[in-house]
């Protein structure tokens, strides 16, 4: 799981994109992928890890939970949802 990159578009805007694992595929045209980074403690300097949870549009339904999957920043599609899936990096094996 990665941190952002950011990437030009013809707009002249970078789009954040960031790599996780698909959680939940129940809804429809919705994923929610988990999104870990590491960060230190401020006092004990521990790295710890931290997960974000969130929803990605999945135009196709292609998405399986467990898949490793890309997902580019895009223009709020509802009230938690402003991400969609660029592409699946890894899918799971399996049913």
């Amino acid at each position: 799981m990665s941190e952002d990159k950011a990437q030009p578009t013809a707009g002249g805007k970078s789009r954040r994109t960031m790599t996780g694992r698909v959680v939940s595929s129940k809804m429809d045209k919705t994923v929610a992928v988990a999104v870990e980074r590491v960060v230190r403690h401020p006092l004990f300097g521990k790295y710890i890890r931290r997960t974000t949870k969130l929803l990605a549009h999945d135009e196709a339904n292609t998405c399986r939970e467990g898949d490793l999957v890309s997902i580019v920043e895009c223009r709020p599609m509802s009230r938690r949802k402003s991400w969609r899936v660029a592409e699946v990096l890894q899918r799971v094996q399996g049913g």
